[in-house]
């Protein structure tokens, strides 16, 4: 889509400020805005120009998987791929071009019907889309946003790059409020699968969950194990296992564990069983909807059991 197009006029209250739509400023009431994703990145020096640090490397990755978790939450399923190519073209540009000034930060917003994705990179150079040569192994990144985003631009001051993507259906409110929570820190060695499992089925006949506890134990007792023995570094030594149940006004429970690595390759092939019929996949045929995002040095696997009875 040419940056020349114009976003629907029933969305266009969903762009307002400096930015305005396409550089056209817009005054109008700003609508109810929803905030999916707010990060900043440390970006550390770069080894050279338009190299990415290994710290660095690794943003893109962890930022669409938040986004990929997230999106959904909100009713925004078919905005997944093409919100994760733009966070993507977007912040890898600005860590090829601004990286090693300090911070980034990224933010994706819902307003109104809109889905906005913008990067502030603190550099007042405006970014300028370029033609690649077929030999040429980058330089295709805005030219991406520009064909699959509904309208992108620069703000006035140059720093921050945005886009957006129309969402077709309503827009809904994530998961209920969360009534209560429990933390299970775990020592990560052999037992702390069947600790977590004994300390669940404990917490949760307590709190009288409405849902199948045996089920639920058994899938938190899958999680558990599966980061003892994948989830651990070399660093790992002293360190805890965290897991949360936590129980929403909804009645439905989140199944937490934190474990110390910031990827987890092949999942949804485990999940699936394409790896063999384990853990992960037994406890999505469970009733378990399984998931995972990146957390404060590590990561956080997840999963959403319903209450009521299940149909093993």
């Amino acid at each position: 889509m040419s940056q020349s197009t114009t976003v629907r006029e029933q969305d266009r209250a969903a762009l307002t400020g400096s930015e305005g739509v396409m550089g056209s400023a817009v005054v109008t009431t700003a609508p109810d805005i929803r905030t999916v994703l707010d990060h900043c990145i440390e970006s550390p020096p770069a080894p050279a120009a338009g190299v990415l640090s290994d710290q660095d490397a690794v943003w893109p990755q962890r930022l669409r998987r938040t986004l990929r978790g997230r999106l959904p939450q909100w009713g925004c399923e078919s905005l997944v791929e093409s919100a994760e190519l733009l966070l993507t073209e977007l912040v890898t540009n600005a860590l090829q071009h601004a990286g090693g000034r300090g911070f980034l930060r990224v933010r994706v917003e819902l307003r109104g019907s809109l889905c906005r994705i913008e990067v502030n990179d603190g550099s007042p150079q405006r970014p300028k889309p370029r033609e690649a040569t077929p030999s040429d192994e980058s330089g295709r990144g805005l030219l991406l946003v520009d064909a699959i985003s509904d309208s992108w631009g620069v703000s006035e001051d140059g720093t921050t790059t945005w886009c957006t993507l129309v969402n077709e259906g309503p827009v809904m409110e994530p998961v209920a409020e969360v009534v209560h929570e429990t933390a299970l820190p775990l020592v990560p060695n052999a037992s702390a699968a069947e600790v977590a499992r004994v300390s669940a089925r404990t917490l949760l006949t307590i709190t009288a969950w409405p849902g199948p506890v045996d089920v639920a134990v058994d899938v938190l007792y899958v999680l558990v194990q599966n980061a003892v023995r994948h989830g651990l570094t070399k660093e790992s030594s002293g360190r805890r296992l965290e897991a949360w149940l936590r129980i929403n006004e909804r009645h439905e429970l989140f199944i937490d564990v934190q474990d110390h690595t910031c990827d987890f390759p092949r999942f949804e092939q485990a999940v699936r069983g394409e790896l063999g019929r384990g853990g992960l996949w037994g406890a999505q045929r469970l009733g378990a909807v399984l998931s995972w995002f990146p957390a404060e040095h590590g990561k956080t696997v997840r999963a959403i059991l319903q209450p009521g009875p299940v149909d093993l």
